[in-house]
């Protein structure tokens, strides 16, 4: 049975990436892309499952500020329908937000290419299901996961560069977050990033760095990222397979801004 899956983009120069767009054919899957910055959401209870893409957390500008409110509000409405959720990079920021964690600068940024390693948790869950240990991320933050984390947050996956680099929820396996971008670590759309994130300072290419060894290296991992991400992709869309699991516990629900009763 073909699943439909809503991807929310935040930027035009962070869109789905041909990794994410080639990792499952049709029928299997159908993607549903929305700009925020020029189309609304559809009703997300028509989706099995939805994927927040990347893209900056711009808190200055009042145009983000806008969109950035309007994916929670929707993250929100998602959350409550019980259904996988796959949030990169900004999407696994607002994700973690939405469960009460803080974030905020990270102790060094993250640009390129790194491993990070999966924990006991992550080698046993499914999204990370034939997939070995270390994998290799691409990567383009300032910002992540603040220590100590909420106590229903499980660790999936960590680094040297960031402590949280995919965590899950206890008791709600299929809402996964992932500080990377993988789905973009296709030549053509690392030197898109590169473009489009030289309008952000805060995660524009540092001056030491080489924007062409940059796009060589994706050229290089091109065949270990596809493989890696697209069994992974696979992994997201069996979890649209399983029944909703029960709610639990009030840690366990997204925060809101409305007083408890």
């Amino acid at each position: 049975m073909s699943k439909k899956i809503l991807v929310l983009q935040h930027v035009e120069w962070a869109g789905p990436g041909r990794l994410l767009l080639d990792a499952v054919p049709r029928p299997e899957a159908g993607f549903h892309v929305v700009r925020l910055w020029e189309q609304a959401a559809p009703d997300p209870a028509d989706f099995d499952a939805l994927i927040l893409l990347g893209g900056p957390m711009v808190t200055g500008d009042r145009t983000q500020r806008a969109l950035v409110s309007e994916v929670k509000r929707l993250l929100q409405a998602w959350l409550s329908l019980d259904r996988p959720c796959l949030g990169f990079n900004l999407g696994h920021l607002l994700l973690a937000d939405a469960f009460r964690a803080r974030t905020g600068a990270n102790f060094m940024s993250g640009i390129g290419f790194q491993k990070a390693h999966l924990t006991h948790d992550g080698r046993n869950h499914p999204l990370f299901h034939g997939i070995a240990s270390p994998l290799l991320l691409f990567k383009w933050h300032d910002q992540a996961i603040q220590m100590p984390a909420p106590a229903d947050m499980v660790l999936l996956a960590t680094s040297s560069h960031c402590v949280v680099e995919a965590f899950s929820i206890k008791g709600r396996p299929s809402i996964i977050g992932l500080q990377c971008d993988n789905y973009a670590a296709h030549p053509d759309d690392v030197a898109r990033w590169i473009a489009g994130c030289g309008s952000v300072p805060s995660l524009a290419l540092p001056e030491h760095a080489s924007a062409r060894k940059l796009v060589d290296q994706a050229g290089r991992h091109l065949a270990e990222m596809r493989q890696t991400f697209t069994k992974l992709i696979k992994n997201f869309i069996t979890l649209t397979d399983n029944q909703p699991l029960p709610r639990g516990t009030k840690d366990m629900t997204p925060a809101t801004d409305e007083p408890p009763p």
